[in-house]
């Protein structure tokens, strides 16, 4: 008879991929993770480390830089180069005295290294570490999009150092690919703009705004969508000005007295005055330079 007031042992809380051809060492931390709850994925090469991601797209991986055919390093770069993999902190696990490994490791796109023998603690501290952050990156970036902005980090010589989905795909569809050399170009230019803009086909223009440092050597650039100048036009359901109001608006906005209006367009000061009264109660606006501001918006 079977004890049902026992609890239940709880769910993992994140899996972990860990790449190793060395058996004994694979099997340490096998047992070592599913200790700390963890659900662990296992490969002796980079082959089978590919045929696990094609399953589950663990929170972090445990990947041995020195392997039989595709070593670390190079499968290290795979997953950077694949979106849907990009994301994953990858711990390198290498030897004491191998600087040239641990180099290699970073320039690979690995965020840590563990050296060989390995000290179980630290193993775990620092994956927890990683994972923890690599989470609550993910949230904000997803945070982000949701809220309708895409985020773009470019590191201290102006290259694009992070983005999120929704900046890819707007980058995408502007310039083909988000490291095209025109993107990093244009990114620059916001950079170094404050802010601009580029057409986007059949979808209104893309704006970079730049919001200043992020951190150390790091820069953000905040995108959204705003409607082209047609779309933004005074002719507008919400603001529905006539043809006539709108000329009338546009030299307002120029500068032009009444009179200089009244000239220009071939009508009376009087009528020119009646259509400024018009567009006022139109715009929600009492004054000529409240009504000139909207009009700096509406006609640019």
């Amino acid at each position: 008879m079977t004890d049902s007031s026992k609890p239940e042992s709880p769910a993992p809380r994140h899996s972990i991929l860990v790449v190793d051809d060395a058996l004994d060492t694979l099997r340490m931390l096998c047992d070592a993770l599913s200790a700390e709850g963890y659900a662990v994925l296992a490969a002796r090469d980079a082959q089978e480390a590919l045929e696990r991601l094609e399953i589950v797209i663990p929170d972090g991986i445990l990947l041995d830089a020195v392997m039989p055919g595709m070593d670390g390093f190079a499968l290290c770069r795979k997953l950077k180069e694949t979106p849907h993999w990009a994301h994953i902190p990858v711990v390198f696990m290498t030897g004491l005295s191998d600087t040239a490994q641990i180099l290699e490791g970073f320039t690979s796109g690995g965020v840590d290294y563990v050296v060989k023998p390995l000290r179980l603690p630290e193993v775990l501290v620092r994956l927890a570490t990683h994972v923890r952050n690599a989470q609550a990156t993910r949230l904000a970036r997803e945070a982000v999009d949701v809220a309708g902005l895409g985020t773009v980090l470019l590191d201290s010589r102006g290259r694009l150092a992070w983005r999120s989905p929704q900046a890819t795909r707007w980058l995408e569809a502007a310039f083909g690919q988000p490291d095209h050399q025109a993107a990093q170009a244009w990114l620059h230019t916001a950079h170094e703009h404050a802010q601009i803009s580029v057409p986007l086909p059949g979808k209104g223009v893309l704006v970079a705004m730049h919001m200043g440092q992020s951190g150390i050597s790091e820069s953000m650039l905040v995108l959204n969508m705003a409607p082209t100048k047609a779309e933004t036009s005074v002719r507008q359901p919400d603001v529905p000005l006539t043809p006539r109001e709108t000329e009338v608006l546009s030299w307002l906005a120029k500068g032009k007295t009444n009179r200089d209006i009244a000239e220009i367009l071939g009508m009376s000061h009087r009528t020119v005055n009646k259509h400024l009264e018009h567009i006022f109660e139109k715009l929600g606006v009492e004054t000529r330079s409240a009504a000139t501001a909207i009009a700096g918006q509406l006609l640019s």
